[in-house]
């Protein structure tokens, strides 16, 4: 059996409540699958709108062995494309980020302007046309400052009205057009891609191994969690009535897949997630008047959650690299006007997330050896505390169901309920 029927076989009959096979998470070509299927097709978010303020600006990354330029054109654009050239398929740019007047391959210097139209081809000949070479483009949206991408094939991007209309509202607040990235953090954590967002999904491991995290954030996000303290949940409801009434969109939103999720909650304790729960940064985001305005999360799967504050914001991005190896990318965003060492520490600014990262990475990375044991076996989610992770599995199931039963010649399965 090739790994495409395997793989839709053992969605089709897998039980819901509990975790994914042993081979979603450790086989190279179940790895294959998910980066066609999910990486392939999805949106992505790639960066941030402010790393690139200026017409030449530029970042990169890869998605799987497909390499991406993101650039800001002379109009203001932003722009996606695959940082491939047109001639033999050299990197055009080879740097993370940069500038540049326009985008000059260095194997041959082929020259393209910001926007794509290849400008200059040397000996190729009078029957040579450059207008049928420029750059292939990939999708490209922004809102509220992020930058996503999908490298799907021309007309068959996922809708993004939906996401904009439901996320936007919350963002624009922050103002992260103007803010700037403070600090940035690479970390590859030797495990699979949805180990490390399933990690995320949860707070059921929080008590037990984030102490830092724990000085400002709850492990609830609920009035309706049964668990959760009542003077928090009195909190919850407090903050939103305050919210509501400075015209702060708070109420949890989510898409009917679950693939994204948007909600603003306050903190256990503090306005800020430092280690003492005092805001890091003296100047604001955006027009903001209050640091305390909990934190708006935002969940983008298959590749993102962010903690937007009223001081600094979170950004949070994975790139799976092997089928047990991922990047995990966080930036601190502050206000573009705030001076470190004058409106902000660095190391007051980073020093919960630079632990709570390193921490997850060896949870992540203890999972994966566990379930390379010829011992593991998929196993029960707490519904009361593990919704999160359950809730990513169904989405992830049923995009890859979806996906592998409109293949030509794949045969189907009755499902089984279990």
């Amino acid at each position: 059996m090739d790994a495409h029927q395997h793989m839709l076989e053992l969605l089709q009959t897998r039980r819901r409540d509990y975790s994914l096979p042993q081979p979603f998470y450790n086989d190279p070509e179940f790895f294959r699958l998910d980066m066609e299927h999910i990486f392939g097709r999805a949106w992505l978010l790639a960066g941030l709108s402010c790393e690139i303020p200026k017409p030449g600006n530029y970042f990169t990354l890869n998605i799987g062995d497909t390499p991406l330029l993101i650039v800001r054109d002379r109009e203001m654009q932003v722009r996606a494309f695959y940082n491939t050239c047109r001639h033999r398929g050299s990197r055009l740019c080879t740097k993370d980020k940069g500038t540049t007047a326009k985008l000059v391959c260095p194997y041959h210097q082929w020259t393209y302007e910001l926007d794509g139209k290849l400008l200059f081809a040397g000996n190729m000949g009078a029957d040579f046309d450059p207008k049928q070479f420029p750059l292939k483009r990939a999708h490209c949206e922004t809102v509220g400052g992020y930058v996503f991408v999908s490298i799907a094939p021309d007309g068959e991007a996922p809708d993004f009205t939906a996401f904009r209309r439901d996320v936007e509202p919350y963002m624009v607040p922050h103002g992260l057009e103007d803010a700037k990235v403070a600090f940035e953090s690479n970390i590859v954590e030797k495990a699979n891609w949805k180990l490390v967002i399933e990690n995320n999904r949860e707070c059921y491991h929080c008590a037990g191994n984030h102490p830092e995290l724990l000085k400002t954030l709850s492990e609830f996000d609920s009035t309706d969690d049964p668990r959760v303290d009542p003077k928090f949940a009195e909190r919850i409801l407090r903050k939103a009535a305050e919210w509501d009434a400075h015209g702060l969109p708070n109420r949890v939103i989510h898409s009917p897949d679950n693939r994204y999720r948007v909600v603003r909650l306050p903190f256990a304790h503090g306005v800020s997630m430092t280690m003492d729960g005092k805001t890091a940064v003296k100047r604001l985001l955006g027009r903001l008047k209050s640091s305390d305005l909990g934190s708006l999360r935002l969940l983008s799967l298959p590749n993102s959650w962010n903690h937007l504050q009223g001081d600094h914001a979170l950004f949070f991005r994975v790139l799976p690299l092997g089928p047990q190896e991922t990047l995990v990318t966080t930036k601190w965003l502050v206000h573009k006007d705030a001076v470190e060492g004058v409106d902000y520490d660095l190391d007051n600014l980073s020093r919960v997330w630079l632990a709570t990262n390193d921490q997850d990475r060896v949870l992540a990375e203890e999972n994966q050896l566990g379930i390379n044991s010829k011992a593991y076996e998929p196993g029960p989610y707490s519904q009361s505390i593990e919704f999160g992770v359950q809730n990513f599995i169904d989405w992830y199931t049923g995009e890859m169901t979806e996906r592998l039963a409109s293949t030509p010649g794949a045969r189907r399965l009755k499902v089984v309920a279990r």
